[in-house]
């Protein structure tokens, strides 16, 4: 994400590093707090990131198993005060070097704390290798990810197992294309799904492309990041990078630069210095996590959900040209029940809260209020 690098894509591209910081490229988001019960609001505020009232109810960790790996998976959940039986919804972020379950918070407290016909209960979950979930060196690429998500949700001793299957999905980026590609192959069956300023193709791969010359640079990139030695040097040098981190906040995964506040850049940079830090992020970075290799087949997915789970889009008015152009042929197309737009950018969830949870507890409403 906050990674400088100069690409030069021609019929035989090259690839160069330089320690100096450019604008970035890359899409894409946490501090750890001591658990507090979720502060009531009434009404949908805007908060700002680093406001304490939207804390979880309760922190907690559940064991992942994959392959020989036990993996600590990092989850938060957000209750309202009513004691009536909840239904879940399940905010996973957005895929990037510094996702992190924060970017939810503040839209979960606003759903949980609403009073209608139905108590909505939220999970907020890091992936593996992000945020503070384990960060194991595995070789981790959209298939990784996707069982995850598919174990979380179908775990008997996971954090929302429900005999009802009365399971919502709310995800960022990468993560909605994911949930809708688990969908589409019944692994999953949400009783809803929001996909916010959806994405499928990683930072370089939609910039350059996936030719064979690109590819083979991808690969290069992605070894050298996971390195013993130079990897960290690289990583620390390129993208562990408190400046880099904030120029491209600033530039494309905020729509408004004032709104990147300095204990933004600063809980971010943190999640860079974790243990195993660079691994899934070398893999986001060079698309080894994208669930699908073109628009086509990105549109394919949720035309799938054409009859069987409704579909909302939240697309955003400030996002990257590239990724604005995937939102935007989503709109009416088959698949998708409801498509809207809102202010922001890639993290439109983050920076403008109010708006998403208005929209997203609009579409719970449409969907679920009459079943109460």
């Amino acid at each position: 994400m906050a990674f400088s690098a100069t690409f030069y894509p021609s019929s035989s591209p090259s690839l160069a590093f330089s320690s100096k910081t450019h604008k970035p490229i890359f899409t894409q988001t946490a501090y750890f707090s001591k658990s507090l019960t979720v502060k009531a609001s009434t009404t949908l505020d805007k908060l700002s990131v680093d406001d304490k009232s939207h804390l979880p109810t309760k922190t907690n960790s559940w064991k992942w198993k994959f392959k020989e790996n036990l993996i600590n998976i990092y989850y938060e959940a957000h209750e309202g005060k009513s004691s009536d039986p909840s239904k879940n919804i399940l905010m996973v972020p957005t895929i990037s070097d510094v996702s992190t379950v924060e970017e939810w918070r503040s839209v979960a407290r606003d759903i949980v704390q609403q009073t209608g016909q139905v108590n909505w209960r939220a999970t907020i979950v890091d992936w593996p290798g992000l945020g503070y979930s384990d960060r194991p060196k595995i070789d981790y690429n959209a298939d990784v990810m996707e069982k995850f998500l598919v174990d979380f949700i179908n775990a008997p001793d996971g954090p929302i197992n429900s005999s009802e299957n009365d399971l919502v999905v709310f995800g960022g980026g990468h993560a909605a294309t994911i949930t809708v590609r688990a969908a589409k192959k019944g692994l999953v069956k949400p009783k809803a799904i929001a996909a916010v300023a959806p994405t499928w193709a990683g930072p370089l791969p939609i910039v350059f492309g996936r030719d064979s010359g690109m590819e083979t640079r991808y690969g290069l990139l992605r070894g050298t990041l996971r390195a013993p030695a130079v990897g960290w040097m690289m990583y620390n040098m390129l993208v562990s990078n408190e400046k880099a981190i904030e120029s491209q906040y600033k530039s494309h995964v905020y729509a408004n630069p004032e709104n990147v506040t300095p204990g933004i850049i600063e809980s971010r940079y943190a999640l860079t210095k974790k243990e195993g830090a660079r691994y899934a992020p070398a893999a986001f970075l060079t698309g080894l996590l994208d669930p699908v290799q073109s628009r086509e087949e990105f549109l394919e997915l949720f035309a799938a959900m054409e009859g069987k789970t409704p579909v909302l889009v939240v697309s955003s008015k400030g996002s990257p040209k590239r990724s604005k152009a995937e939102m935007e042929a989503l709109r009416g197309t088959k698949g998708v029940n409801k498509f809207v737009e809102v202010p922001g950018a890639l993290l439109p969830q983050e920076e403008y809260p109010n708006l998403v949870a208005e929209e997203l507890y609009r579409f719970l409403q449409e969907n679920f209020e009459s079943e109460a």
